[in-house]
């Protein structure tokens, strides 16, 4: 790795046989502001992007094909989807090319995250497939080859390499390290309301914000007033064609404890930031039992610099 990237690598892990596992954090939007859209359609972003102890993970081994399975909580949900397109696999294949080698590896993707739910997932899995499959191979790519592949797969891919505390500009392609922010206790809460970004974007009502970037503070009460003076343009939009978002918002807002609630990305998975890591457990478990068959998981934002 380059001296200096912010494309952590500390998180792959080899394993006896060759086998590498690359966890794939959930990505939170803290903010999610639309400036404007470009000529091509894609519109213009400002976001702060922090990730969150909790994830899918890709584990890779090498075989004489590339075989993709598929485990974990969710995996039915990928089901219905043409695993062949999945962003895993375009991940690998891409790899293999640009490596000019043949693409072979067996790889499973145990997935822990709800699908199309605003917090990255099949980005985050196919950039856990780049580095995975990057130390497999032994190709040493470097971190800018990298990020240039992940962006033709998503453009979300660059910033899940990174998974650090990030600003997103562009189309969410632009990415830059945010300066550090305190540790956050978190309540992630989805209930089972899938979205896709166009269908979310469609709906927007193309009231462009310019807040300019969040000044960022040393501690979590002064981080979440600054935080609470932005926004997730996409919220309102999504809450219309998904009712089930603002109840998951207000069972976060109502929670003791909790300092904010917002929606992630296109949603639908909604955040709670909380003063303390007993609160979110306490609020975590409050919810989940008000609402059983919702995905709710208490976290906090210190795991993206970790190793699986």
């Amino acid at each position: 790795m380059n001296k200096g990237s912010i494309f952590s690598l500390s998180s792959v892990a080899a394993r006896p046989g060759g086998a590498v596992t690359r966890r794939a954090p959930a990505k939170l939007n803290l903010y999610l502001h639309v400036l404007g859209r470009r000529p091509d359609g894609y519109h213009l972003l400002d976001s702060l992007v922090t990730f969150a102890d909790v994830g899918d993970v890709v584990r890779v081994e090498n075989a004489a094909t590339l075989a993709l399975e598929i485990t974990g909580p969710f995996a039915e949900d990928l089901a219905a989807t043409d695993k062949e397109d999945n962003l895993v696999l375009r991940a690998a294949r891409a790899l293999a090319s640009h490596g000019g080698i043949r693409a072979a590896a067996s790889i499973t993707l145990e997935k822990n995250l709800p699908v199309a739910a605003g917090i990255g997932g099949g980005s985050a899995d196919a950039a856990a497939a780049l580095h995975a499959l990057n130390a497999l191979w032994d190709l040493d790519t470097p971190d800018a080859d990298l990020a240039a592949l992940g962006l033709r797969i998503g453009a979300d891919v660059p910033a899940c390499l990174a998974t650090q505390t990030l600003y997103l500009a562009g189309a969410g392609e632009q990415i830059e390290l945010a300066p550090s922010t305190p540790p956050l206790s978190l309540v992630l809460v989805g209930p089972n309301a899938r979205l896709s970004t166009a269908q979310v974007f469609k709906a927007f009502n193309a009231k462009w914000s310019d807040l300019g970037r969040l000044p960022l503070a040393d501690t979590t009460e002064d981080f979440v007033n600054e935080l609470a003076s932005r926004h997730n343009d996409l919220q309102a939009p999504a809450m219309a064609l998904q009712p089930a978002i603002g109840q998951a918002l207000e069972s976060l807002s109502t929670q003791q404890g909790c300092l904010l609630a917002r929606m992630s990305g296109s949603g639908s998975v909604c955040f709670g930031i909380f003063g303390s890591a007993d609160a979110a457990e306490i609020a975590a478990a409050n919810i989940a039992r008000q609402q059983p068959k919702w995905w709710v998981v208490a976290t906090n934002s210190n795991g993206a610099q970790g190793a699986p």
